[in-house]
């Protein structure tokens, strides 16, 4: 992968620094998006190699045409930011709270990703990876397979149900050109995400290899699907 690039977007700490690490040692340029100058800086500082800060708020117009201007050419695109501000049911949230987690798990993969298409389409293998999440499916929401509580997290589920959504539209519209798109679900990790993710065991390491699993994929590789952190197909 000598001479390829990356972006990880909302990548100074949690799974995306992960991703980004990882994506560094497998020889990858990477730049480390993160909304937050002094943090992205450490984070780079931290990671080493060839990682590079990107001042990027995925729910800023300006800030995310600033950071494509500072990119000519990319290879992976991994949409890693995403926000859980509320916990609620549907009946309990307000409409505040959808309104601010769609417009960065949502509205912000679609505006960082149309930014940096130009940017993608210069490379012979452009790989687009939605970090998504397996609440997100709602066969794993409903029926026999449930395994998460009813209607809890309704703002923030829903978003990465629709994240699923866009990944596959995106793969077809962009299935021509050579794109591989997938959204990935990298399971339950310690991350600042939520106080269940907090007090949880997972190493965000572990999923982060599923994102870069994806964002490596070879030519026969799938696009427009949705995989769990180890290489399985979750169900829509």
């Amino acid at each position: 992968m000598n001479n390829s690039t990356a972006l990880v977007t909302g990548a100074n700490k949690g799974i995306g620094k992960e991703i980004a690490r990882q994506l560094v040692a497998a020889g990858l340029t990477v730049y480390v998006g993160s909304r937050d100058a002094g943090r992205g800086q450490r984070a780079v500082d931290e990671i080493g190699g060839d990682a590079r800060p990107l001042l990027l708020d995925v729910t800023d117009d300006r800030s995310i045409a600033d950071a494509a201007r500072q990119v000519e050419t990319l290879d992976v695109l991994v949409n890693n930011a995403g926000i859980m501000v509320d916990g609620r049911s549907a009946v309990d949230a307000d409409v505040d709270s959808f309104r601010s987690t769609y417009e960065t798990n949502l509205f912000g993969v679609i505006a960082v990703t149309n930014a940096f298409l130009p940017a993608l389409r210069q490379s012979t293998r452009p790989r687009i990876v939605n970090v998504s999440s397996g609440t997100g499916s709602l066969a794993w929401s409903t029926g026999p397979e449930s395994r998460f509580p009813a209607g809890s997290g309704a703002a923030y589920r829903s978003s990465k149900t629709a994240l699923n959504a866009l990944t596959v539209f995106y793969a077809q519209a962009l299935a021509g050109d050579g794109f591989k798109v997938n959204a990935l679900a990298p399971g339950l990790r310690a991350t600042d995400l939520n106080e269940r993710a907090a007090a949880s065991a997972g190493d965000p390491a572990e999923g982060a290899a599923g994102a870069v699993r994806l964002a490596l994929l070879p030519e026969d590789g799938p696009t427009g699907g949705f995989f769990s952190w180890d290489g399985t197909a979750v169900p829509w």
